[in-house]
């Protein structure tokens, strides 16, 4: 099916093949590139569904690569997949744009479960034109990508965007780290990890800092609730 198409971009020939063999055994149509600017190449000419991306990779590396496909697809959903495993590195993919980020090794079962997972997020998503989000004088349109208080326009990375969105979805509702890692990270929560604190923080920066009326809160202990009132 084509929603099941796949691009692996990934330089260790055995694990590329690897994953395209694993893929195929599960129903997907898995096509594999061993350097960014084939991968590049192969992306710019098929339609695929979703990316598999190392990030050392020859040619385009994978924090450009992600970069680039980003400015050509919002939607198309790209895993990060690679053995940089410090915090720094996997800020640097979600700014790039990745919507996952897997650490290797790693477990094929784990990385199955998260390709359907975004798979059926993408196929789910359906944001009519013009769609509007909004709280208080913050506004955020779903089909321009534009954010804005007041008439200031703020701009923000990939995932910075995606977690604002959740966050005006469940405007005067609490969500703990847990909902936020699963429903915008699409990963099981990591109580080791503090990606979500630091991206809250990013967001609050751009949104709330420069404003006299802050709109997202803190519950100590608990998670975050952006308030309208």
């Amino acid at each position: 099916m084509e929603e099941r198409k796949i691009l692996i971009v990934e330089d260790e020939k055995k694990i590329a093949d690897t994953l395209q063999l694993g893929l195929s055994e599960n129903g997907f149509y898995a096509e594999a590139a061993y350097d960014g600017n084939i991968g590049y190449k192969l992306f710019q000419s098929h339609s695929y569904n979703l990316i598999i991306l190392d990030i050392n990779l020859p040619g385009i590396n994978g924090y450009e690569f992600c970069k680039i496909v980003r400015s050509q697809n919002t939607y198309i959903p790209v895993i990060m997949l690679t053995a940089l495993n410090t915090l720094d590195n996997k800020i640097e993919g979600y700014d790039a744009g990745a919507d996952d980020y897997i650490v290797k090794p790693f477990e094929f079962k784990e990385l199955l479960m998260k390709i359907r997972v975004l798979l059926k997020r993408t196929m789910n998503q359906n944001v009519p034109v013009g769609t509007i989000l909004k709280a208080s004088d913050l506004e955020m349109n779903l089909d321009t990508k534009e954010v804005k208080r007041g008439d200031t326009i703020i701009n923000l990375t990939s995932k910075e965007f995606q977690l604002l969105e959740y966050l005006l979805r469940n405007k005067n509702r609490l969500v703990s780290r847990a909902d936020i890692a699963i429903n915008v990270w699409d990963i099981d929560f990591d109580t080791n990890t503090n990606v979500i604190d630091v991206y809250i923080n990013y967001v609050r920066n751009k949104v709330d800092k420069p404003f006299e009326k802050k709109l997202i809160q803190t519950q100590v202990g608990m998670g975050y609730i952006l308030k309208e009132k």
